[in-house]
Order: C-alpha cells, then structure tokens, then sequence
C-alpha cells in the first residue's frame, strides 16, 4: 500500500476541482515546483489513485432531460443469469451506473434518457425484454439537490 502525504492529498484534491491543471498551476496550489507534481501525478496515476480524466459533459444541453433510478430483480439468482444481466448492462449506454445490492431489489440502475418515451423504451423494451429480469421499478428524479463526483478527502492545513 502506498502512502499518502500531505502533498498528496492537496494534488488530489486539487485535482478533483480541475483535472486540466498543468504542473506548473499545480505545483502553485500545492507548494511544489511544477517537476515534483508531474512525478508525484505520475507516481499517484500509476498506483491507481488516479484513474483518469475526463470531460464532464453537460446532459440538459445535450437532450437528455429525463435522469431516472431504476430496481431491478432478476428472475433467478444465479451466475450465469448474473452474468448475462451484467453484459446487457455493457451494451446499454443510457445506463449510467449499475450497483449489485443486498435487500428486495438486486440492482439499482442510474439512467439518463432525452424523455420520458426514452424511459418506456429502456424499461419496457430493454430491461422488461430481457429474460434474466422479473422486475422492474423506475423513479424519476424530479430535481437533483447535489451532484459531486469529489471524494472525501481529509487535507492536512
């Protein structure tokens, strides 16, 4: 296990407000020139702390209006049937996030879709269609109060 210090977890940190940062702006919100932050960025990438960058792009301006939770039962618990849930998951771009989980439902689905049509289309003939599902229970997300992908990291001052 690889130890974080305090240079660390400012890096992280700061990388999770803007992952565009050059070492240069970096080394600047940390303390460290800009050589010391590409090798400890490279040393924290390479020990998977960080697993990538990515744009976040914004849903509403790009038609997808309709965010959704969906609960999904299979119809037998099993590995192959498990197995075969998890590649329709693979090949379904409008879900999200998928999360195997204890309790009455199997797995909880985050969806994003331009409509609500978009929504009958994914339940009714993407999930309901497939023959490892029994059931399936959607809520609509009437207003998101919070959306962080930032992780709680404890920063030294």
């Amino acid at each position: 296990m690889v130890h974080l210090d305090s240079f660390d977890l400012r890096l992280l940190f700061a990388l999770q407000d803007d992952a565009r940062l050059t070492n240069q702006q970096l080394g600047e919100r940390v303390g460290l020139s800009a050589s010391q932050c590409s090798r400890r960025r490279a040393a924290l990438e390479a020990a998977g702390f960080i697993r990538g960058y990515r744009a976040e792009l914004a849903a509403e301006a790009l038609g997808l209006r309709v965010l959704a939770f969906i609960q999904v039962t299979l119809t037998a618990h099993s590995g192959t049937n498990s197995r075969r849930f998890r590649d329709l998951l693979a090949m379904v771009e409008e879900i999200q996030e998928a999360y195997a989980m204890t309790g009455d439902t199997d797995y909880l689905l985050k969806a994003i879709v331009p409509d609500l049509k978009g929504l009958s289309r994914l339940v009714n003939e993407t999930l309901l269609a497939h023959d490892s599902v029994a059931r399936v229970r959607s809520s609509i997300v009437l207003e998101k109060l919070k959306d962080s992908g930032r992780l709680p990291l404890q920063q030294e001052a």
